[in-house]
C-alpha cells in the first residue's frame, strides 16, 4: 500500500502540490482538488452561483473551527489543573493570526497561494488564511482524527514550545496601554454586557481606542475580560509583534 500511495503521484497533474503536502506535513493527500482550493485567495476566484466564489473562505471557516477544537482538546488534556482563563490565553498564543501568519511562512505554504499581485501586499492575514483552509482541506479528506493527529504531531509538537509560551508575559492589558500612552491616544475599559447571575455570571468587555471600538471578549470576571479583550486588541493595532 505504502509503495502504490508513492507511485500514484508520479502520475498526477497535481504532483508538485501532491509532494508538496508530502514534504510539509508528512501524508500524500486524497483529494487533490480540496488541497488546490485550500490554496485559491479571492482574489482569483471565480464566481460559481448567487455571486459565490470559488475560493478559500469556506475551508478557511471551517479549518478555523477545527483548529481551535483540537487546541482546546489538547491544552485541557496537558493542563489539567489550570483555569479557563489560562487556557484561553494559551490558546489565543496558538491561533492567533499573527502567530499562524509566521507558521504558514515558516512551513513554506505562503509559496502554494494563488493569488493576485495586489492582494499579497493588501491582505496581511492571507497565509494565516490558507493554513486555516489547509486545516479545513485535510479534515474533509481525511477525517477529524487523522487531522488531529497531524495538528499535534507535525505543528504543535513541532513548532511550539509549550513551556516557553507559558512564560511569556501574559500581562496584554499593560502592553496595550503601554503602547497607548505611546502613542498619546486614549483608552476605555467598558464593561457593556453582564451575562448570568452569581458564580457563573460572564462580563463582556469592550475596548475603545481613541473613542473607536477596537475589541470585546467576556469571561468570568471582569480582569479576566480585560486581558482576553487586550489580547485581540494587540493582534489588531500591532498583528506581526504579538
Amino acid at each position: 500500500m505504502f509503495f502504490i500511495n508513492s507511485i500514484k503521484p508520479l502520475f498526477s497533474s497535481e504532483k508538485e502540490l501532491i509532494y508538496s503536502i508530502k514534504n510539509i506535513l508528512g501524508f500524500y493527500p486524497g483529494n487533490i482538488f480540496l488541497y488546490r482550493l485550500a490554496f485559491r485567495h479571492k482574489s482569483v476566484a471565480q464566481k460559481i452561483s448567487n455571486g459565490v466564489k470559488h475560493s478559500n473562505e469556506r475551508l478557511e471557516y471551517l479549518g478555523d473551527a477545527v483548529l481551535g477544537s483540537v487546541v482546546a482538546d489538547f491544552l485541557f488534556k496537558k493542563f489539567p489543573y489550570n483555569d479557563e482563563g489560562f487556557l484561553t490565553g494559551m490558546r489565543s498564543k496558538i491561533v492567533s493570526r499573527s502567530t499562524l501568519n509566521k507558521l504558514s511562512f515558516k512551513l513554506g505554504i505562503h509559496k502554494l497561494i494563488q493569488s493576485n499581485g495586489e492582494s499579497k501586499n493588501l491582505a496581511k492575514s492571507m497565509k494565516g488564511d490558507a493554513f486555516e483552509a489547509l486545516i479545513g482541506a485535510i479534515y474533509l479528506d481525511k477525517g477529524y482524527n487523522f487531522t488531529k493527529k497531524v495538528i499535534i504531531n507535525r505543528i504543535i509538537k513541532i513548532h511550539f514550545d509549550i513551556e516557553e509560551l507559558v512564560k511569556l508575559d501574559v500581562n496584554a492589558k499593560s502592553s496595550l496601554i503601554e503602547w497607548v500612552q505611546k502613542e498619546k491616544q486614549s483608552i476605555e475599559f467598558n464593561v457593556i454586557n453582564e451575562i448570568g447571575e452569581g458564580y457563573r455570571k460572564l462580563y463582556v468587555v469592550e475596548i475603545v481606542i481613541n473613542k473607536k471600538p477596537i475589541s470585546k471578549a467576556q469571561d468570568f470576571s471582569i480582569k479576566g475580560a480585560e486581558r482576553l479583550a487586550s489580547e485581540k486588541a494587540l493582534a489588531i493595532i500591532l498583528p506581526d509583534e504579538k
